[in-house]
């Protein structure tokens, strides 16, 4: 049996990271990690509970609240999908929204809400056999992945990706608002100052502006499947010289 190994995919937003990371997940039988969703569901909260009015964030409410968030994923058998759920409640399309998108990186930021979690990812990550999507995931969450992709795609071929993603959820956005939506969060991502977007130093770049998604799903297994067997014929050295 192949041992369960920990895959970390991070990268600017929109570059299919989730779509890739699911398509993984489902090869291998292993469990996947959307990071994104967890933080697009905190920001949910706080916008419902008043913590976000218009551009101004309450974070010193915010965090005080922290202890009133729970996060969890549920498998629905009918999509063949994971879905996200904020206190119970699915909340799988509304952490969708352009309204949730423009604030999330704000609320990202703030280190409380990355220290719990990133404590709640780690967890979820202890026992391999994972795949976990998100900005820090190869950097800060978990840095002694046994692979990492960092993935990465022309502006304009990811807004346009992004936009066709939001029309068929019926999520109502123009063009323009998603190109400045992701030019925004890549300059907030990139600069913020805990625990900034970063390409890991041993992590395999993705360029995929004029990928398939199949011609991405076969490179990237083809790295896997090879860290994979690498990682067997250590174990089987290391048991023989036992």
């Amino acid at each position: 049996m192949k041992p369960g190994i920990r895959i970390a995919i991070d990268g600017f937003s929109s570059c299919g990271k989730s779509t890739l990371a699911k398509s993984i997940a489902k090869e291998l039988n292993y469990i996947y990690i959307d990071t994104g969703a967890m933080y697009r569901a905190m920001t949910l909260f706080a916008l419902q509970g008043g913590y976000i009015k218009g551009k101004e964030l309450n974070r010193e409410g915010l965090v005080k609240a922290l202890e009133q968030v729970y996060i969890m994923f549920k498998y629905n058998a009918d999509l063949h999908r994971s879905e996200t759920y904020l206190n119970g409640r699915n909340v799988e399309l509304e952490i969708r929204s352009i309204q949730v998108s423009n604030q999330v990186s704000q609320v990202s930021d703030i280190p409380e809400v990355r220290k719990k979690l990133v404590r709640q990812q780690q967890r979820m990550a202890s026992s391999g056999g994972v795949v976990m999507d998100g900005r820090d995931i190869g950097t800060v969450v978990m840095p002694d992945a046994e692979i990492k992709f960092f993935m990465q795609a022309d502006n304009a071929v990811r807004a346009q990706r992004r936009y066709i993603e939001l029309k068929s959820k019926g999520v109502e956005a123009t063009l323009d608002e998603v190109s400045k939506n992701i030019s925004m969060r890549d300059s907030i991502d990139s600069n913020r100052s805990n625990d900034p977007l970063r390409q890991a130093a041993d992590a395999i770049i993705i360029d995929n502006t004029d990928l398939t998604l199949e011609e991405q799903f076969v490179f990237a297994m083809n790295k896997i499947n090879k860290a994979i067997g690498d990682l067997e014929k250590k174990s089987e050295t290391e048991s023989i010289a036992e």
